[in-house]
């Protein structure tokens, strides 16, 4: 029964796209809905949680694995390497209607257990501008523009700057809190010239970590989605070496090295910078683009050797049914989590009854807390399953 489903979700795949991206695109969305829905938050094994401040772990490659395919599908959907086409309102529509879908699942709250809550006050007078979609929305339309003008040279001379002009302004710009005391070269959590920027600009009541003193700030705050763009670039240079790589068995296995080969490199670089530059996903440092730019070179080396060099796909097939509708399930896994904590259940929420009467007594507190989440990713699975074989791709 599983390699006849499996024959079909193959027979199904859309044509004309290359596979190994689409399965890079439905791994990077399918780590994102398991490490956001376990079944507590109490109860979350190290990899599948961010790290603390400094350093990294697998959950923190996800979202920058996730830019890079979007840099890499930038040059595939414009007839592979022909010159970049003028940035019109196809971009902007998109970009758009990412922010927006970002804003709407940012405003998609609601206390049903306390009478007194008030919706507006809470989540539209205090709405939060930033977050992953809105990210993407911001890094796409500006890379859009970066394709459009500028030469592969002129290219890696802006992804230079995009990454030490922010962290020049973190390591050497003086600011000031509330008191008059001024700082710089600071790197911690809430004290940074990104989070000062952040709450100046968003204010303390429109970002996520809004308790973080003496700055309230956002992990996907304005000035750290500058060096974000780079994350995107990397997957616009790796596309580009596939259009120049030949059709022929020797070429494509080159190009493979070459990916295999950078990507250790970054990784590497990534990782030796740590006690210079250290590794941030908040702060989105230069080490830390490095670092995920190896990892997402290395995990394209991969899947296309496997997928499209050795033609070996049954393994990996499953991951195309996320791939292919990817922000459509961001959407559904989204909105199902924030109502499973919405629905009030005697004392506690759905997911709260749901995890303390069956997953905890069956499993345990980690193990059921994981139990919870591949449950989550087994349901969207079947939901994005049900569009993928009517051939529905919700494009943005």
């Amino acid at each position: 029964m599983l390699r006849q489903h499996v024959d079909r979700i193959l027979a199904l795949r859309p044509r004309g796209r290359l596979m190994s991206v689409d399965l890079l695109r439905g791994l990077a969305i399918a780590a994102m809905v398991l490490v956001n829905n376990p079944g507590s938050w109490s109860y979350v094994y190290p990899p599948l949680a961010h790290a603390g401040w400094h350093g990294w772990t697998p959950t923190d490659v996800v979202f920058p694995l996730f830019l890079f395919v979007v840099g890499f599908s930038l040059v595939l959907s414009n007839h592979q390497c022909a010159r970049f086409p003028p940035v019109g309102w196809p971009q902007w529509s998109r970009a758009l209607k990412l922010f927006g879908l970002g804003l709407f699942l940012a405003v998609f709250s609601y206390n049903f257990r306390d009478s007194s809550y008030s919706w507006l006050e809470d989540q539209i007078e205090r709405i939060r501008w930033l977050g992953v979609l809105q990210r993407i929305a911001l890094v796409y339309l500006i890379t859009c523009y970066l394709m459009r003008y500028c030469s592969e040279r002129a290219l890696l001379t802006v992804s230079v700057l995009l990454l030490a002009v922010p962290w020049a302004l973190m390591l050497f710009a003086p600011y000031q809190d509330s008191a008059g005391q001024v700082f710089h070269g600071r790197l911690e959590f809430g004290n940074n010239f990104s989070a000062w920027l952040d709450q100046l600009l968003l204010g303390a009541d429109h970002v996520y970590y809004r308790s973080a003193e003496p700055f309230a700030f956002d992990p996907e705050g304005i000035l750290t989605t500058l060096p974000a763009i780079v994350s995107c670039l990397l997957g616009v240079f790796a596309a580009r070496q596939w259009c120049r790589a030949g059709d022929s068995d020797g070429e494509q296995r080159a190009l493979c090295r070459w990916w295999l080969v950078a990507g250790i490199v970054l990784f590497a670089a990534g990782q030796l910078a740590h006690p210079w530059v250290p590794v941030n996903k908040a702060l989105w440092s230069p080490s830390f683009v490095c670092l995920s730019g190896g990892v997402s070179l290395v995990l394209l080396a991969a899947f296309y050797y496997v997928a499209d060099v050795q033609r070996r796909r049954r393994a990996l097939a499953p991951l195309l049914v996320f791939g292919v509708n990817a922000i459509a399930l961001y959407m559904l896994a989204g909105m199902v989590g924030r109502l499973l904590i919405m629905i009030p259940v005697g004392d506690s929420s759905l997911k709260g009854w749901l995890f303390d009467s069956v997953y905890l007594p069956l499993f345990g507190g980690p193990v059921g807390s994981l139990a919870f989440a591949l449950t989550c990713v087994l349901v969207f699975y079947w939901v994005m399953w049900q569009m993928y074989r009517r051939r529905i791709i919700w494009k943005v």
